[in-house]
């Protein structure tokens, strides 16, 4: 079986998913002829018709709104935004209209539409291609956030989302679309929704991430390992509902953990973790636990873009702090 990257393990999703069920219907700007900016959707439209892959306008207020209108009347649309920095004119339809239909119906209806944009830096763009705000959807009722870190979660979680009854908001950290290959079975078996992964295990301290801060989490673990400290990999994967039991029983296991994601630091998903730790788990705590994050900036232009993104070795001196404690 050949190994494919993460943008091609979205694009097989896709492509199973939209054979399996007439009506999953993709749309977005240049998600056509084009196959999306990054290639995601290549193909589609020769496979499956102009019918079903729908080429936009430059107007994101109205792919949403069209999303939801398919959605609420028994279609599955599954719609892209080139940038997360583009998807803020489309914030009144998803906030105000597919957050909130299975409420406003009491029940009646829903709407499975999935929302996908790439988001977060190192592509070397400008900062609306760059943006790492997902603590804005995860903050609204109604809403699913979810965010893969590898081929073979990108397929199985993109598969959940479109089978999913309710709106998924799906973020595809742009610098993973290429980063690393993995072997990816295209059997159409989804993985489950809100639920961490334990990528390591550990006994020292707990390291909790998500997106694309894997890469340099995986990076600080593995010399860490190497200095013998012990560690516990957390991939959260869905961030809203967060299945903080997963990351509980860590941090009772290890007593140190470390938040790691490139969002700005305030208000970020991270503080509601260290909340939720503190309220549920104090006393298992050995050391204050620490937040490695992007600064409360603008995301900055490329030659700033490494200063902006934590690096392994921040992950790395956040570890020989907590460390410190007995």
């Amino acid at each position: 079986m050949a190994e494919i990257t993460l943008v091609e393990a979205i694009n097989q999703a896709l492509a199973y998913e939209m054979q399996a069920d007439p009506n999953v219907i993709v749309l977005g700007e240049d998600v056509g002829k084009n196959g999306g900016v990054f290639r995601a959707t290549v193909g589609l439209l020769d496979r499956f018709g102009p019918e079903r892959v729908k080429d936009t306008p430059l107007a994101e207020s109205m792919i949403a709104g069209l999303a939801i209108g398919m959605a609420v009347r028994g279609l599955k649309p599954v719609a892209e935004f080139q940038f997360m920095g583009f998807i803020y004119p489309a914030l009144d339809q998803i906030i105000n209209h597919a957050a909130r239909f299975r409420n406003r119906t009491r029940g009646r209806m829903s709407c499975p539409a999935v929302f996908r944009t790439p988001y977060g830096a190192g592509i070397h763009a400008p900062e609306h291609h760059s943006e790492s705000t997902e603590a804005i959807f995860a903050h609204i009722p109604g809403l699913r956030v979810v965010i893969p870190s590898s081929p073979q979660r990108a397929y199985g979680l993109l598969l959940a989302a479109i089978r999913d009854p309710d709106p998924v908001i799906f973020l595809e950290p742009s610098r993973l679309y290429r980063w690393a290959k993995q072997e990816v079975p295209d059997d159409g078996k989804a993985l489950p929704l809100d639920v961490c992964f334990t990528l390591r295990q550990g006994n020292d301290v707990t390291l909790v991430t998500w997106g694309a801060m894997l890469k340099e989490t995986l990076e600080a673990s593995a010399k860490l390992t190497e200095q013998g400290v012990s560690v516990e990999v957390i991939d959260v994967a869905t961030i809203k509902p967060l299945d903080i039991d997963t990351i509980l029983a860590s941090v009772e296991k290890t007593g140190r953990c470390i938040i790691i994601h490139e969002a700005a630091r305030t208000c970020g998903v991270g503080a509601e973790i260290a909340a939720e730790i503190a309220e549920k788990a104090l006393f298992s705590l050995k050391a204050p636990i620490q937040r490695v994050a992007g600064y409360d900036t603008i995301v900055p232009y490329a030659r700033m873009e490494k200063f902006y993104i934590p690096s392994s070795q921040r992950i790395i001196d956040a570890v020989s702090a907590v460390m410190e404690f007995a």
